[in-house]
């Protein structure tokens, strides 16, 4: 009998964290992060446009690519680390631009769980208890 009422013990425990589990779709500003002294250390030295952005005309696409980066949010606010793991989202596209010999990234946009969100001034963060995260696409093109 007492296994019994500790298995079920164990099991109301289990599915209530389960309820409490967190998987918010936030929209955030880019400026909190873009431009900050942050963003200049963790980027590369390759142009990056969010979609409605303006850039130099294109000569050259080689098509669009996409990224999906997670971070450890523990004991992070979410826009804390929203940021950290939007840069690494960038800085993943601007690798992959730099390894095909591409100049920048253009029409950026948020993309996460495959719900594609536009915005030349806000991106889209997935943010739970214990991970956030980044997905983005955008076109690798020549100037």
């Amino acid at each position: 009998m007492n296994k019994v009422l500790s298995l079920m013990a164990l099991s109301a425990v289990l599915v209530s964290g389960a309820a409490q589990a967190r998987n918010d779709v936030l929209t955030l500003p880019l400026e909190s992060i873009i431009g900050t002294d942050k963003a200049k250390q963790a980027l590369l030295d390759v142009p990056f446009y969010f979609a409605g952005q303006s850039h130099a005309k294109v000569t050259s696409k080689w098509g669009e690519i996409g990224t999906n980066k997670k971070t450890n949010a523990v004991g992070k606010s979410d826009d804390e680390a929203c940021q950290w793991v939007l840069l690494s989202a960038i800085k993943a596209l601007q690798e992959a631009a730099q390894k095909r010999g591409y100049d920048a990234v253009v029409n950026i946009r948020s993309n996460y769980k495959n719900n594609e969100f536009s915005s030349a001034t806000e991106y889209q963060c997935g943010a739970g208890n214990i991970m956030a995260g980044v997905a983005l696409k955008g076109d690798l093109v020549k100037f």
